[in-house]
Formats: structure tokens, C-alpha cells, sequence
């Protein structure tokens, strides 16, 4: 079976997370700050703070950013929906935004009018979640425009696009949101086995989410009621959990982040190769939008509604591991107690009843694409 996703574990991968097993440390030691200095280069923003999962940095985000009661956090129907259960967490409600049927993500039009609206009744979000959906980066400059007209703060969802580029800029920089989150699982661009990674451009937020990661308690004597009882003494001085990440982790992750600008390049020619071979068979090629490089975590196909689930199948009949991301979050038993029903975000159902991930990483071979692109052909 051709996975739609697969890690590249190196030799040097292992040697890395061997050296930690034989140290000191294996939690709370000198490779996580490593990995997030790592990261934070990537991005090029100045803080980044690690943490066990995307998930997890998404909570503490929201955390930071003050969501609460009350409040309201939108993001995109089409994401997993961690996207949208970070706002859960924090007992906040969620709502969605159609998406731009070219691009799959979060659509700017719809927005505007989304929140022309809520302003007409009262019922602005506090926060907004874009989501980089395959490691296609978002239309993010008409969206943060948007933001800062309306007073609300935004986390770019990155779990697919570390690595991407927008407008030349890396995913992650902060010149449109107040906090972006990467995902470091195992079929992401490179993975720390799990992990996540929220970065920043502001000392404060950095320094209340690494807090928050680690039951919200501080070392810092300035922070606290009281001088310190001695050199041993912390102070908990708000409510957080327990969402750090392992030296174990952390040092996988740092050696893979070594070859993400390898990583986004051989899954970029790998998408050019399906774009091509595709375009014979008139078969609308992945997403693009100008401006941007995508990371591309996904490489999604679009099909026939009426052929969908027997392209789906036989693609696996054929030893092939299609997957679809995502069913749209709202259409989840879950979410129906709130008031979802289908027909909510027609954009979004019609990407679903459409979409198929095919397989994409970095050490595919050209046979191996061959036979995905010949058993495509042949179905479609």
C-alpha cells in the first residue's frame, strides 16, 4: 500500500534522539529551546513555544489571546477539528466561514460579509482562525485587514505549511496574525513524532503561552505575590495544563527541521509532476492562489460527486492509501447540538462530496507516483 503521507526517518534522526536517551535529560532539558530557536528561524519570528501537540498549542493560544465565556471563536469548516475544539476548551462558541472553492481555505468575501453582519447584531468574534488547509498559505493580508478594521485577534492554523511561503514571506512571520501554530505529527511536513509549535512576535504572549503549557506556573520572581521563599520556589499564578514537550521529542524534531526547505522543494516537484500528468486527463490539479509557495503536506484531487466514493475505493482497491481532509466540522454529531445543519457552508459540502488526498511526501519515487497517476487516469 502507498501511504497518502509518510515520515523520512534518518540515521541521523535516530542518533539524535539517542544522544538524548543517554543524557541527563529527557524532558525539561536544553534540546526544546533548541527546537523552538529552530523553528522561530524558520518562521522568522522572534519566539516560538513548544508543545506536546498542534492541538494543544491551539488551546493555549486562545488561552493567551483571553477566550472565554461569552466569546466567539470562527474558523474554517474544512480542517480538523482541533481547528475549531480550541474554542470549546476555552467554553467559548465557534462559527465557520465558507470557503474560496479555488483554494479550499478560508474565503475573504465571505468573510467581510460574514462580519458586516455579526457587527449589525452585536456578535463579533473575538478570534480568528485561518486555516493553511494542504500547506496552501491564506489570502492573509485582506484577512488581517479585516481583523484590525473589526478589533479581533488571529492564529493561523500552519499544522500543513511550515515551510510555505506568502507573498516570499514564511508561514509563521507574524506580519498578519497575532500567533501562528505548526504540527509536527508524523505525516506533517517534518514531525517530532507529536508535537506542536506556536510563534510569535510578542515577548508577552510567548511568555503566558509557555506558562500556560506548564500548569501556568512561574520562576519568575517579578510575577509573583511575594519575594521567593528561597532558590527552590515557584509560584502557580494562573490556570494551565500540562502540554510540554519531551527532549525525546524535541530532538527528532530538531534534526528533521534541518531538511524542511528540502522537504517543501521534492513535495513541490512532486505536485508539479501530478499537475502535468493530470492536466491530460482535464483533472482539476491541487490548489493554488498567486502569491504563495505551498509546503504541500496534501496533494488534493477533485472528482465527480457521482464517481466520488467509487474513485475513493478503487484507488485503494488498487493499493493506494486515499484519505479525504476533511469532512466539513460542522456537519459532525458533535457540532449539530449547536445548530449546524448541512447546507450551512455549501462551498465547503461541495469540496467534500469532491476531494480525495492522493499520496504525497518527500520519499516517494517516481514509480511509485506512476502508479498513482496510471490507476487515477484510469478511474477517472
Amino acid at each position: 500500500m502507498i501511504p497518502y503521507g509518510r515520515q523520512d526517518i534518518t540515521d541521523a534522526d535516530i542518533t539524535a534522539v539517542v544522544e538524548v536517551l543517554t543524557s541527563d535529560f529527557l524532558t525539561q532539558g536544553p534540546v526544546v529551546p533548541a527546537f523552538e530557536q529552530a523553528v522561530a528561524k524558520v518562521a522568522q519570528a522572534p519566539y516560538a513555544v513548544a508543545m506536546n501537540s498542534a492541538t494543544s498549542a491551539l488551546h493555549v493560544a486562545c488561552a493567551a489571546l483571553g477566550l472565554g465565556p461569552g466569546d466567539s471563536l470562527w474558523t474554517s469548516p474544512i480542517s480538523f477539528v482541533a481547528s475549531a475544539n480550541c474554542a470549546l476548551y476555552c467554553g467559548a462558541r465557534v462559527d465557520f466561514v465558507d470557503i474560496d472553492p479555488l483554494t479550499g481555505n478560508l474565503c475573504p468575501k465571505a468573510l467581510a460579509q460574514k462580519l458586516a453582519k455579526a457587527e449589525d447584531e452585536g456578535n463579533l468574534p473575538k478570534i480568528l482562525v485561518p486555516v493553511h488547509l494542504t500547506g496552501l498559505p491564506c489570502d492573509m493580508k485582506p484577512i488581517w485587514e479585516l481583523a484590525k478594521t473589526y478589533d479581533i485577534r488571529v492564529i493561523e492554523d500552519a499544522s500543513h505549511a511550515i515551510g510555505a511561503t506568502y507573498y516570499g514571506q514564511p508561514v509563521g512571520n507574524g506580519a498578519y496574525s497575532d500567533i501562528t501554530v505548526f504540527s509536527f505529527h508524523p505525516v506533517k511536513i517534518v514531525t517530532s513524532g507529536e508535537g506542536g509549535v506556536a510563534v510569535t512576535n510578542s515577548d508577552k504572549l510567548a511568555a503566558q503561552m509557555a506558562r500556560l503549557r506548564s500548569h501556568g506556573i512561574t520562576r519568575d520572581a517579578d510575577l509573583m505575590t511575594h519575594a521567593p521563599d528561597g532558590p527552590w520556589y515557584y509560584q502557580q499564578i494562573e490556570l494551565g495544563w500540562n502540554y510540554r514537550l519531551t527532549d525525546i521529542q524535541a530532538a527528532l524534531g530538531l534534526s528533521q527541521i534541518k531538511r524542511v526547505q528540502e522537504y517543501v522543494t521534492k513535495r513541490n516537484e512532486l505536485a508539479k509532476r501530478y499537475d502535468q500528468a493530470f492536466s491530460a486527463i482535464s483533472l482539476t490539479p491541487a490548489m493554488r492562489s498567486e502569491n504563495t509557495l505551498s509546503a504541500f503536506h496534501l496533494y488534493v484531487i477533485q472528482v465527480d460527486p457521482e464517481q466520488h466514493l467509487r474513485i475513493f475505493t478503487g484507488l485503494r482497491d488498487r493499493g493506494i492509501g486515499v484519505n479525504l481532509h476533511y469532512i466539513p466540522i460542522h456537519l459532525q454529531p458533535y457540532y449539530q447540538q449547536f445548530g449546524f445543519a448541512k447546507g450551512d457552508f455549501p462551498n465547503a459540502e461541495t469540496y467534500y462530496s469532491r476531494a480525495i488526498s492522493i499520496p504525497m511526501f518527500p520519499t516517494m519515487t517516481h514509480d511509485q507516483q506512476d502508479h498513482v497517476i496510471a490507476a487515477v487516469a484510469d478511474l477517472v
